[in-house]
């Protein structure tokens, strides 16, 4: 366990005293996914080091450093017996060169090569931009990463390979600002006109117009409402497309979750999850997930995934349209994601295939078998605040969570809570129930 979490400075001249056997992960963000990896890698004895943001404030007033060189943090990553250290960094949104600077400088003080793993998009993109010397990247070039992340890119993709997709119309009125090589579809006007209210705005690229935004997605209600939305990405210099809301059905969201090696997806070691339960159960993120026998799923993210050339980790996310009656490819993320101990607890361990790609380590899976994963932090809010919904866990299952017999038997896993790891649960406590923000949910 990370006893606490470090200045940049600290976490270097601890570092530096440290000795590895093997090469470190370096997991960023120091949150849930970051959790959920650093517990996958560290199942095969495999180092880590969280790397994160320092939170909001610290030990002193206006974020400083304690004394003893510690940062606040509100992250459960750090706490748990699967990170060795813990540590700040600058963040890649807000300076690129520092943060190499920094990741370079650890690399430097661990005294051999690490390997990056990014666990949330600006994370994921910053290792594959800045390229830190001494960092081994488990996943594709940056080249490889926009073909598949590019909105417009992507659903080319989809249209060339007939992978059904949401009906979707790139704008005229942000053309300039787009970075795809297709072009746009139509006017504002026309877009709405076709695709009727409401209906969603999306961005090319997520990451600029979740910083001008706050959000990845905006559902519009009218015309007035979709060019305001327009006009602001248009003075950001966002480009962006109008989307055909979906009737999604409830419960019925798959993803596929696979590591490509660089030998391609023929050699994939793949999972499809079913998001049997969010959180909002409407549009929130995954609290119940279940593995499904979807090969159609399986073969459709596979093909995407080859065509843009693409290995490593990634998340496929498709939805149910009620009105057309099939599965549509909505996203791809290159990267772990919040239920990523999913597929590991299944059987394919998807950080450490990627871990043992770039270094010589060994892994080979043993095969999948069916697994349930539950966030218990969200499923719990849904069970005591929505009346409709009526709880999927058994008696049983119950039982073995309360008792900690889940992690020796039966089929299902967590997120946050184990027992034989209690630090990241007992810090969610102190977290849900202080008067501060945890900013991150993944």
């Amino acid at each position: 366990m990370a006893a606490q979490f470090r200045s940049t400075e600290a976490l270097i001249d601890a570092l530096a005293d440290a000795s590895f056997d093997r090469p470190p992960a370096l997991v960023s963000n120091a949150h849930v996914t970051g959790l959920g990896v650093a517990r996958a890698l560290d199942a095969h004895d495999v180092p880590v080091i969280a790397l994160d943001r320092p939170g909001d404030g610290g030990v002193g007033e206006g974020g400083d450093p304690g004394a003893d060189g510690t940062r606040r943090h509100d992250g459960l990553a750090p706490p748990s017996d699967a990170v060795d250290f813990a540590g700040a960094v600058t963040y890649p949104l807000d300076d690129l060169d520092g943060f190499r600077e920094d990741v370079e400088a650890i690399v430097d003080a661990i005294g051999r090569e690490a390997v990056a793993f990014g666990c949330m998009d600006e994370w994921a993109l910053a290792y594959a931009e800045a390229d830190p010397e001494g960092v081994r990247l488990p996943f594709a070039g940056i080249d490889a990463l926009d073909d598949v992340l590019n909105k417009s890119e992507l659903y080319a993709t989809c249209e060339a390979l007939g992978v059904p997709y949401p009906e979707t119309y790139r704008l005229e009125e942000t053309a300039d600002a787009a970075t795809g090589d297709p072009a746009p579809d139509a006017a504002l006007d026309e877009a709405a006109e076709a695709l009727g209210f409401p209906l969603v705005v999306k961005p090319e690229l997520k990451r600029d117009f979740e910083e001008a935004f706050g959000t990845n997605v905006l559902e519009v209600a009218d015309r007035d409402e979709l060019s305001d939305a327009v006009a602001a990405a248009r003075e950001e210099g966002i480009a962006v497309m109008a989307q055909k809301r979906v009737d999604i059905a409830t419960g019925k969201d798959h993803s596929l979750a696979s590591y490509v090696p660089p030998s391609g997806v023929g050699d994939a070691l793949a999972v499809v999850g079913n998001a049997a339960v969010r959180y909002p159960q409407q549009f929130g993120t995954s609290c119940l997930v279940e593995t499904a026998d979807e090969p159609e799923i399986e073969a459709r993210a596979l093909s995407v995934l080859d065509d843009a050339g693409y290995h490593g980790i990634s998340e496929a996310e498709f939805v149910y349209d009620d009105d057309r009656g099939e599965f549509l490819l909505l996203d791809v993320n290159t990267r772990p994601w919040k239920w990523i101990s999913m597929p590991v607890a299944a059987g394919a361990n998807l950080p450490m295939a990627a871990y043992a790609a770039v270094t010589d380590a060994e892994y080979e899976s043993t095969g999948v078998e069916p697994t349930r994963w539950v966030y218990l932090r969200d499923y719990l809010s849904l069970l005591a605040g929505d009346d409709a919904f009526w709880d999927r866990l058994s008696a049983d299952d119950w039982r073995r969570l309360v008792a900690g017999d889940f992690e020796r038997e039966g089929t299902l896993t967590t997120g946050v809570y184990r027992p034989s790891d209690p630090g990241p649960a007992a810090k969610l406590f102190e977290t849900e129930f202080v008067d501060r923000d945890y900013y991150c949910s993944c």
